[in-house]
């Protein structure tokens, strides 16, 4: 059940108006619910108590980096799966036990893999034999032991959109299958280094189970095969998690995904990870922002509003669908009318929405975008010369800003003018 309702005509977080709040924080904003971040961690705590699998459900970070956001999914029980030192730091000052962090990613280089060494990460998975040698490496170097394990491309074609699927033998992810055992014999053999198990991704926004259950299957061979081969394999961490319905989507139930794992292990005496993201966080978030101008032009209405592609980029990048809803409920009956909703940003592609049936709009109305609770905020830019917008997370009939927007003072201050424009405008100023 969605936190978003309406009641009394006005759309809630939880129990806060988001009217209200657009006059406390100024729009546009990010707006989550705790209630619903528990809510879809319960789920998947859920499904693999039902089918007798413990696993390690590790956040992926990259969906929504947000320090309120990882803290409220680890004191539910999460771990947390990130792609960069960057992420590593937010989820340790969220609180998340290094032991219970998975370093992933195709491009880490020498210092981030020895931060993650010194802080303690639980899992390194290491996607190249290059990578494996900077490991071994860094880790000599730090007198430290690397938990190690080798990510597979399983080659599987995940059925997702193209820039977000990560499992295919073209993809850059991942060691080829066939490639696999030769490479982990040698992890298993090289001092320095703890060879925990194997690790995959296929994608994102997966909504068909059938995908998984050959990935699954294969990472679950590989892993066979290699302990006939008298490898240890303690660990297997097998990815991502499902989609969330944007539109019209029919993810798998929770109970599925993880009985496709159970099913896959069966006979296996290994630990298990996961590393959904998405849909821990995409149906927690709305994107609030305000109606600029209401333009007609040869038959066209656009609605332009005050957030723009460098707040929610996923419309302009992935060609994503969101649904959008008007805070103050129309009354019944209200006629609608097809409108294409637009940002303020000097790009045609700043655009959220395309012959939208929408009630009638006006100045100063407020919209929501549903299901931005993922790849919203996190991929946000400063285009244009534009602030990044504030967070706020809802518990109940309480809120709280989780990240404020900057002032331009502070933006500006980031920056210097090279010291041959400073000297000049100090000669000309003398």
């Amino acid at each position: 059940m969605s936190a978003f309702v309406y009641r009394d005509g006005v759309l809630h977080a939880e129990g806060v108006a988001l009217d209200r709040l657009a006059e406390q924080v100024g729009t546009p904003f990010y707006c989550y619910s705790a209630g619903t971040l528990e809510a879809r961690y319960d789920a998947y705590a859920r499904g693999f108590a039902a089918a007798g699998v413990a696993a390690l459900i590790a956040y992926g970070v990259k969906a929504n980096d947000n320090l309120a956001v990882i803290a409220t999914l680890a004191r539910r029980g999460a771990g947390a799966d990130t792609v960069s030192a960057g992420e590593i730091r937010r989820a340790l000052a969220a609180g998340v036990a290094p032991e219970r962090i998975v370093f992933s990613g195709v491009g880490k280089t020498r210092d981030e893999l020895a931060f993650a060494l010194s802080a303690g990460v639980g899992q390194i998975n290491v996607e190249s034999e290059a990578e494996l040698g900077a490991l071994t490496e860094v880790a000599r170097r730090l007198g430290r032991v690397a938990p190690v394990a080798l990510r597979v491309n399983p080659d599987v074609d995940a059925g997702t959109h193209d820039k977000i699927a990560t499992g295919r033998k073209g993809d850059k992810f991942g060691v080829p299958l066939e490639d696999s055992a030769e490479l982990y014999a040698r992890m298993a053999a090289t001092p320095g280094l703890a060879v925990r198990g194997l690790a995959m991704h296929i994608g994102s926004q997966l909504t068909d189970i059938a995908p998984f259950r050959v990935a699954f299957g294969r990472l679950a061979e590989a892993a066979r095969s290699l302990v006939a081969q008298g490898q240890p394999v303690a660990t297997l961490d097998f990815g991502g998690g499902l989609g969330v319905p944007y539109r019209d989507e029919a993810p798998p139930s929770h109970a599925a995904y993880a009985g496709a794992i159970a099913e896959a292990i069966r006979g296996l005496e290994v630990a298990v990870v996961v590393e959904p993201g998405r849909s821990l966080v995409g149906e927690s978030g709305v994107l609030v922002m305000r109606v600029l101008y209401v333009k007609r032009s040869r038959g066209k209405t656009f609605v332009v509003v005050d957030a723009g592609m460098n707040d929610l980029l996923r419309p302009a990048m992935y060609d994503a669908w969101h649904g959008l809803r008007a805070v103050v409920e129309p009354s019944a009956g209200t006629g609608l009318e097809p409108v294409d909703v637009v940002g303020p940003i000097c790009e045609s592609s700043d655009v959220f929405a395309r012959s939208r049936p929408l009630p009638p709009m006006a100045e100063g109305q407020l919209l929501v975008i549903d299901g931005a609770g993922a790849y919203g905020r996190v991929m946000a830019s400063c285009y244009n010369g534009r602030l990044l917008v504030p967070e706020v997370m809802v518990r109940g009939t309480r809120s709280d800003i989780v990240r404020r927007r900057p002032t331009f003072e502070e933006s500006i201050a980031l920056e210097a003018m090279p010291s041959w424009l400073a000297a000049a405008d100090a000669r000309g100023a003398a």
